[in-house]
């Protein structure tokens, strides 16, 4: 295994994800703190926090890499409670942070849309181009599966695959056709599946809303988790990053009920 210098590492990132293509994401993605030059592990999980930070620090980690990050365009600039908390541990121990958020969302490989397709065995519709065809700027993939054709065997699917049980709201006995996928809290997509004649909508998180829609469209609603269906596109990066830089990555699931 190697070092690389952080910058280095940047620099791979942004062009690997294409995170300079992606505007009017809620945080800024990239290096969020700058800390060693020289990187010779990262520690990767789903979301930045105080467990995952002290985990860096006694797996001698110099750089984390999260899905959702320390900093937060909408949140106060001050620096106090949990927030003073975190960076002091990440500043005492120079470790770099990095974070890419709606990157690693659309993202047609490694990203938690393809990634949890994958993990479902959900095949995308694809454009002539044999690239997933997707709507909402990447986030709303739409596509089938070959193996399952009705809600009971879906949620039971998702359960394994997730190790959670979805919330399921909709008809019972609906025979699916085309299924409509967006990871996290995707519930505000919901009326584009609907649009888009999607039998059922699978997602991370679930809003009041949502129960009337699926009711009165008579669509299906899966409520899978938010961190549960993005766990994968940070764990599928992690593996990538060891492959192509032959650096000591770990990923670190520090499971979260919502």
């Amino acid at each position: 295994m190697y070092n690389i210098k952080n910058f280095y590492l940047l620099d791979w990132l942004e062009n690997t994800l294409n995170s300079n293509s992606i505007k009017n994401d809620y945080a800024p993605n990239g290096m969020q703190i700058e800390g060693d030059t020289n990187i010779s592990k990262i520690l990767f999980g789903v979301t930045l926090n105080e467990q995952l930070i002290k985990l860096a620090i006694k797996n001698k980690a110099n750089a984390i890499i999260t899905h959702h990050g320390l900093l937060n365009y909408k949140e106060n600039i001050v620096v106090k409670g949990i927030k003073r908390n975190r960076l002091k541990l990440i500043l005492k121990n120079n470790i770099n942070i990095f974070s890419y958020h709606l990157p690693l969302d659309v993202h047609i490989s490694l990203g938690n849309n393809y990634q949890l397709a994958k993990l479902l065995d959900l095949h995308p519709i694809l454009c002539k181009n044999q690239l997933p065809l997707t709507y909402c700027n990447g986030l709303l993939w739409i596509g089938t599966s070959k193996k399952i054709n009705n809600i009971k065997d879906l949620c039971i699917l998702i359960e394994k695959k997730l190790n959670r049980k979805p919330l399921y709201i909709g008809p019972k006995n609906k025979i699916i056709n085309k299924i409509a996928w967006c990871t996290g809290a995707g519930q505000k997509m919901f009326s584009d599946a609907i649009e888009l004649g999607a039998d059922v909508y699978i997602t991370g998180e679930i809003s009041e809303s949502s129960v009337h829609l699926a009711r009165e469209n008579n669509v299906g609603f899966i409520s899978a988790g938010h961190h549960a269906t993005e766990r994968y596109g940070v764990k599928a990066l992690s593996q990538y990053i060891m492959e192509k830089l032959n650096i000591e990555t770990q990923f670190v699931d520090i499971d979260n009920p919502i």
